[in-house]
C-alpha cells in the first residue's frame, strides 16, 4: 500500500504549528528536515533552534482523498493563522520493509587494524580478522555513530586479552561484544 506524502515548506515561526496541524489531520508520521542544507550546531541550554528553511513532511494512509486532504489542511491553516498555504507538494511513497530497505547499501566496516563489523548477510572481507557478525541497525547498532566508531577503533588498538572491560555505552552493547571478540575475558555493561 503506498503512502500519501505531503511536503510543505516552513520557517522557524510556523514549523512546529504545521507539524501539529498535520498530526491533527490524521498523519501517521510527521518529520521536519532542513530545506537548505544549513548546519545546526550545539544549541545554547534551553533553546531548540530550527533551520531558517524547513520542509515539514506528513505521511497519510493512501485511502484518503488527496484533493480533499489538501483542501482541509489549507482551510485549517487559514483558520489558525489567517495565512494561506501556497505550496503543498504531493507524492506517493511505495511501502517497503523500511527496517530492512537500507540493508542493500550497508557494507562491512573496518575499525582499526583487525576489527570488522560485518552484516550477517555478507562474507567477512578478512576471514582471519576479528569479525563481529551481526544484524546492524535491527538488534544492534551499526558502529557508524562517530563516538562508537572512535571507541571501536580505540578498542582495536588495545591489548584486552584476558582482561575485564566495561562498556559504558548506552546502546546495544556493540562495544562489549567487540571487546569479547578481541579477547576480553569478561565484559560488564
Amino acid at each position: 500500500m503506498p503512502w500519501i506524502q505531503l511536503q510543505i515548506p516552513a520557517d522557524p515561526d510556523t514549523a512546529d504549528q504545521l507539524e501539529d496541524l498535520l498530526m491533527d489531520m490524521g498523519a501517521d508520521a510527521v518529520s521536519m528536515e532542513d530545506a537548505a542544507d544549513q548546519p545546526l550546531y550545539e544549541p545554547d541550554p534551553g533553546t531548540t533552534p530550527l533551520w531558517s528553511n524547513s520542509t515539514v513532511t506528513g505521511l497519510f494512509q493512501s485511502d484518503r482523498n488527496i484533493e480533499q486532504l489538501c483542501a482541509d489542511i489549507r482551510d485549517a491553516w487559514h483558520q489558525q493563522t489567517q495565512q494561506d498555504l501556497s505550496e503543498i507538494d504531493v507524492s506517493l511513497v511505495e511501502d517497503k520493509d523500511w527496517e530492512r530497505a537500507w540493508m542493500d547499501d550497508f557494507q562491512p566496516l573496518r575499525f582499526g587494524e583487525r576489527l570488522w563489523i560485518v552484516p550477517s548477510w555478507h562474507q567477512p572481507p578478512d576471514p582471519a580478522a576479528a569479525n563481529l557478525m551481526l544484524d546492524p541497525g535491527l538488534a544492534f547498532g551499526t558502529g557508524t555513530h562517530p563516538t562508537t566508531a572512535l571507541c571501536l577503533e580505540w578498542l582495536d588498538g588495545q591489548d584486552v586479552e584476558g582482561k575485564q572491560v566495561t562498556d559504558y555505552g548506552c546502546g546495544s552493547g556493540i562495544l562489549g561484544l567487540a571487546a569479547l571478540l578481541l579477547g576480553a575475558r569478561h565484559v560488564v555493561g
